[in-house]
């Protein structure tokens, strides 16, 4: 397993808060990156394009002050998520803004392209691109990626179907760079399980809607806090890709989830029937870890559990410490 060494020396455990559509923002990465873990966002989220430059002006800012005022406790990097498909006519001026601000860790999804990891390398950043799949890691990895997101089975939003363990055992047959796992982790306990599939990093969405800081409205918060396993359904209908969605919010939308027809895989469809019900702002998605989630906190406190359970589980099973220049065992 490979894990760089400017991540090493500044997580307090092995994670990464995923970039959320819409959800995210720079009050939640900053909380996320103070915390110790990465914090991420998707370019996207940034509107008008122009606003992208704003956040990225903030959060360069906010975490240098941070790292001035306690440089015992410096703030883990922080990544901005990039979509790499035909259809996003912002791609090169948002992968512009990665640059000029050399932002540490840029995220790649649906579709790897070499000019955007050459871009980003340019500076020394790192790029990590999220797969459903072990033909599409490799493929990842051959246009240039530096590592690679496993985005398994109870995954949050565009999910895919296998196994996490089986998927982290086919990718490390052939490679032994950084990897992290998605896939319904949302306790201390499910990161050592990653790390101990073969994985270098959780990579936790979900559970981190229910914060304060996230930009999501009050009842999808609640959704989440209330919700379970049971109450995730996958499908392909709202985007054309299948995904992972609440059934409650189907359910608002006046949908019945037990009998959804098929989407259109060869468009982003977000037509259902007669009516438009746009994907991520009235169907909310989720992955199945919800049901560790139990109120809506901030997002530090949200680490602090994660990391006591992390270091409760890792004494639990007598394994060795952590990366210790970060990472302060709790209990």
């Amino acid at each position: 397993m490979s894990l760089p060494e400017f991540l090493k020396k500044r997580l307090r455990i092995p994670a990464i808060g995923s970039p959320l559509f819409i959800v995210s923002n720079p009050d939640l990465v900053i909380a996320q990156c103070k915390a110790g873990i990465v914090g991420s966002f998707p370019a996207l989220n940034a509107r008008p394009a122009e606003m992208l430059d704003e956040w990225l002006k903030r959060i360069t800012g906010e975490l240098a002050e941070w790292d001035a005022k306690h440089p015992d406790r410096l703030s883990a990097p922080f990544a901005v998520n990039q979509i790499v498909h035909r259809t996003n006519e912002r791609l090169a001026h948002d992968v512009e803004m990665c640059v000029k601000h050399k932002v540490p860790v840029v995220i790649t999804s649906l579709g790897a392209k070499e000019d955007v990891n050459e871009a980003i390398h340019s500076y020394g950043g790192f790029v990590l691109h999220d797969v459903i799949n072990n033909r599409f890691a490799k493929k990842a990895i051959e246009k240039g990626a530096d590592g690679l997101i496993l985005v398994a089975a109870g995954a949050g939003g565009h999910a895919g179907k296998i196994n996490p363990i089986a998927l982290v055992q086919e990718v490390r047959e052939w490679f032994d760079g950084t990897l992290a796992l998605s896939g319904a982790i949302g306790t201390g306990d499910g990161i050592l399980a990653a790390e101990a599939a073969g994985a270098d990093l959780a990579y936790i969405g979900s559970a981190f809607i229910a914060t304060k800081e996230a930009n999501a409205f009050e009842p999808y918060k609640q959704m989440i806090v209330e919700g379970s396993a049971e109450d995730i359904i996958y499908t392909n209908l709202f985007s054309g890709v299948h995904g992972n969605y609440l059934k409650p919010s189907v359910v608002l939308a006046g949908l019945d989830p037990e009998n959804l027809p098929d989407g259109d895989p060869s468009k982003m469809n977000f037509a259902t029937g007669g009516e438009r019900r746009k994907v991520w702002k009235d169907i909310w998605g989720s992955g199945q870890g919800i049901g560790a989630v139990k109120a809506v906190v901030p997002a530090a406190e949200l680490v602090d559990r994660l990391a006591r359970e992390y270091y409760a589980a890792r004494q639990r099973i007598g394994a060795a410490a952590w990366y210790p220049a970060r990472a302060v065992a709790e209990g």
